[in-house]
């Protein structure tokens, strides 16, 4: 695989506040690669110095192997939901995107054809001639999405794209995003607070206060920073005395015990050691939830 997006010692400085502060990260063609932190970590100062609505205090930023120094060769390349709106919110939807489609140089045949795509998967039809203002946020959100890949980029850019949408028009956009990712080998990158999306990430570069503090696919981050449980609905009493003899953390309520370890492979010797004392159990593996938590010392909750 390719590096079709390559950042180097990248800093970006508002006075004392350290927005970026020396970050390295590389994105594979085709992966699907989430940027994850609270809100003011720097992920959309990354990006926005990536679009070039921000300019870099130091380091060098590759974009489909060109310079964001020459940010108009990379442009059109790259489709961007913002975390705000950019569409005009007097004019149709159909006009917001026939304009947007325009400034990639694009027909109307060429636009007809892209967009009739877009219509039959997230059901455009009925809201096409509505002036974009009078749309729900939902409708809103999918429309930005249409205009992020009307014009068919290599890079879809993500900025925290599903806040505020229904859990049912969050998986109709990801259904989207994910069979566009197949077809066009579509690279996406996603900054986001909301786990159930990180967790499907090829690849997860967590940064808090500007800084990366750590990075690898899902499956590695929670094994490495994050810890198995043993959830026991039926059990031996016996089994709480060998805990407490062996120091091995664990929480007690009315529905089950939870056992604490540091890996899988713990948590199944535990279980074969003692088999005899259980009778209904299953593994938990750590979430990234666990992971954050370890690596920032902050819980990442979804209604930041």
């Amino acid at each position: 695989m390719s590096h079709i997006i390559e950042i180097k010692n990248l800093k970006k400085y508002f006075g004392d506040t350290k927005a970026v502060d020396d970050i390295s990260f590389y994105v594979e063609t085709g992966n699907l690669f989430a940027f994850l932190g609270l809100n003011g970590a720097g992920k959309s100062t990354t990006i926005n110095i990536l679009v070039g609505l921000l300019t870099k205090d130091s380091g060098e930023c590759f974009v489909n192997n060109t310079s964001i120094d020459d940010i108009n060769k990379i442009l059109p390349n790259i489709g961007i939901v913002f975390q705000s709106s950019v569409l005009d919110k007097n004019l149709s939807v159909y006009d917001n995107l026939r304009y947007r489609a325009m400034l990639y140089g694009m027909n109307k045949k060429e636009f007809e054809a892209n967009l009739e795509y877009f219509i039959n998967k997230l059901d455009l039809q009925e809201i096409l001639k509505k002036q974009f203002d009078k749309l729900s946020g939902g409708q809103k959100r999918k429309v930005d999405i249409v205009r992020a890949l009307i014009h068919k980029p290599k890079i879809l850019i993500l900025d925290e794209p599903t806040t505020g949408l229904d859990p049912k028009t969050r998986k109709l956009v990801w259904d989207m995003i994910n069979e566009f990712r197949k077809t066009t080998n579509l690279t996406v990158l996603l900054t986001t607070h909301y786990m159930e999306e990180a967790s499907i990430a090829d690849n997860v570069v967590i940064i808090d206060g500007g800084k990366i503090v750590a990075e690898g696919s899902p499956l590695t981050l929670k094994n490495k920073y994050a810890s198995d449980f043993i959830k026991a609905y039926k059990y031996d009493n016996e089994i709480i005395e060998i805990l407490k003899k062996d120091h091995i953390p664990y929480k007690k309520d009315s529905k089950y015990l939870e056992i604490k370890f540091k890996n899988t492979d713990d948590a199944k010797n535990f279980l074969v050691e003692h088999s005899t004392l259980f009778s209904d159990i299953e593994i938990v593996k750590g979430s990234m939830d666990d992971v954050f938590l370890t690596v920032t010392g902050k819980e990442l909750k979804e209604n930041v």
